[in-house]
């Protein structure tokens, strides 16, 4: 790849905090594990030095987490910044979820995404959005039952912390959101990566999705 590998993190009024913020410090800290010496001969390390994580809302206004934690876009919809990897956040998503524009942006940045992730009831937007359609998904524990009410076609898995469909993935909640963001940096790069993030981390990384 001759460009910086985008990573973009959907924001939004209500959005569950650690949903958005996990993934954030995952992707991150790898990009600067990557960048250290040690990790000179591993896998992926060129791509994942250059990695660039942005948080991207419908307007560069704050947003307004869920419990109050104001977040700063850093990118809006009006920017043309090619996304490979696309991360959309839970939290209460209701109006996100009925969003023309959040949904013209989320059906656009997935359809260009190499990869597309959710966290916990973050696949519900990706379902409004018809990103997902019959794919097999999971969200958080509370919101399964509702999942499959509204979203029939929808293959939903419970007890797991993360699934894979493809070029889809979708976790449970925050800390499955972690979890599968760790499994990304694996599946991108390389585990040495992966865990060399977690550990930077003082995480205990669960790195498999049941």
């Amino acid at each position: 790849m001759t460009r910086p590998f985008g990573i973009a993190i959907l924001a939004f009024d209500d959005v569950e905090a650690l949903d958005l913020a996990g993934p954030y410090e995952v992707f991150t800290t790898a990009a600067r594990m990557a960048a250290r010496p040690e990790a000179a001969d591993w896998p992926g390390q060129p791509v994942a030095a250059g990695w660039q994580v942005a948080c991207v809302a419908r307007t560069r206004a704050p947003v307004c987490a869920r419990a109050g934690l104001q977040v700063l876009p850093t990118r809006d919809f009006s920017d043309e910044t090619p996304v490979d990897l696309l991360i959309v956040p839970g939290g209460v998503v209701d109006a996100a979820a009925r969003c023309p524009d959040t949904l013209a942006w989320v059906r656009r940045a997935g359809a260009r995404a190499t990869l597309t992730a959710s966290v916990c009831t973050g696949v519900f937007v990706l379902a409004a959005a018809g990103v997902v359609t019959n794919h097999r998904v999971t969200t958080h524990w509370e919101d399964l039952a509702d999942l499959r009410r509204q979203w029939p076609l929808l293959d939903v898995v419970d007890g797991v912390r993360w699934v894979e469909d493809g070029r889809v993935f979708s976790s449970a909640g925050i800390s499955a959101g972690i979890d599968l963001s760790l499994h990304l940096v694996a599946r991108l790069t390389c585990p040495e990566l992966a865990e060399r993030t977690a550990r930077q981390m003082d995480y205990r990384w669960m790195s498999r999705p049941d």
